[in-house]
């Protein structure tokens, strides 16, 4: 009945055909093989071969652009999703509910419309089971004089988790700054999000509360429906304010309130995604004095975010996600070192 529904609501797109379905992930990939489609819609428990196993297959073999669509709402199956992604997978969506739900409409028109954008991008073969090695910052040179590094903020969309993920995992657990994080994600799924980051960062990972603190040596995750800004004195403030972009929360509104708190005591960057939410509050930064960043095109997925930056000439460096994790580190070394000789 699911796989009805979802053929009948991508179907009724005329830009959208659908050549085959599956009811395992065994099924999938020899469906993939089959019908070489641009895009598959995968949800992640089904049997014989689960969504995770399948994206993995997929990707080592035929690297196809996957939509996750799931429609469980336990907290240790969300975090499984965003395993599919770190193996691959694009975008994570809800299962559409029945055509008599209030919602019906919203949620079917969000996946036509991810289905569409995600079709678009160029998908790069997954070796099996590697994860790159993180960068060596020793050497780098990279230090910014000026920067205190009070606190560190970074916008992402799509493919930002498994970016996120590396960067996290890659600052030490004495990192001396708190690191804000909005990530661009479908309604429900925030909070698996950062149970699954938690799992592998150094730091601890919060979801974002109204009123914190925020603390050095910890993340702290925008949650859904709020715009997420710095309020003086270093506490969150979670507001219902308007979109921005189209997005709450949005990259720029959390960038905009670093600007006007730290200053040139701050480091931004944004990381793949589409569309340019941040990139000119990205720019403001850099104007004022913080340090800036944003992910190259070769480990992008969509290099929309960080490339409206770099076209504004909004980033200072421009580099992979881990090695992100490592300039962040180094500055952060070099300037404890600086201060203790002080």
């Amino acid at each position: 009945m699911v796989r009805e529904l979802l053929v009948h609501i991508l179907s009724s797109d005329p830009d959208i055909q659908v050549v085959g379905t599956a009811h395992d992930g065994a099924q999938a990939l020899d469906a993939v093989a089959r019908y070489r489609p641009d895009v598959i819609t995968m949800d992640i428990h089904m049997p014989h071969m689960n969504g995770l196993e399948a994206t993995r297959r997929i990707m080592e073999t035929d690297p196809t652009p996957i939509v996750i669509v799931s429609g469980s709402e336990n907290l240790g199956e969300v975090v499984t999703t965003f395993d599919a992604m770190e193996a691959g997978a694009l975008a994570v969506l809800p299962r559409p509910p029945g055509m008599a739900h209030a919602q019906h409409e919203a949620i079917a028109r969000e996946l036509v419309q991810t289905v569409k954008l995600m079709s678009e991008v160029k998908v790069v073969r997954r070796w099996p089971r590697v994860r790159r090695e993180a960068a060596h910052a020793a050497g780098m040179g990279l230090t910014h004089e000026t920067a205190k590094i009070r606190v560190v903020a970074i916008g992402a969309s799509t493919g930002g988790p498994p970016a996120l993920q590396t960067i996290l995992a890659g600052l030490p657990k004495d990192f001396p700054a708190p690191v804000l994080i909005v990530q661009h994600m479908a309604a429900g799924f925030i909070a698996g999000f950062v149970e699954w980051l938690a799992h592998s960062a150094n730091l601890p990972v919060h979801l974002a509360a109204n009123g914190e603190p925020i603390l050095p040596g910890h993340a702290y995750v925008a949650p859904d429906g709020f715009q997420m800004k710095v309020a003086r004195g270093g506490t969150i403030a979670l507001t219902r304010d308007e979109p921005e972009n189209g997005l709450r929360p949005s990259v720029s509104y959390l960038f905009r309130s670093i600007a006007e708190t730290y200053g040139c005591d701050a480091i931004a960057g944004l990381l793949t995604g589409m569309g340019r939410d941040g990139a000119e509050e990205l720019r403001r930064l850099k104007e004022r004095g913080a340090v800036t960043f944003a992910q190259d095109k070769d480990s992008s997925v969509v290099h929309g975010m960080p490339g409206e930056a770099i076209k504004l000439d909004a980033a200072m460096f421009i580099l992979p996600p881990d090695k992100i994790a490592a300039v962040l580190t180094n500055m952060a070394n070099n300037r404890n070192k600086k201060e203790f000789s002080q």
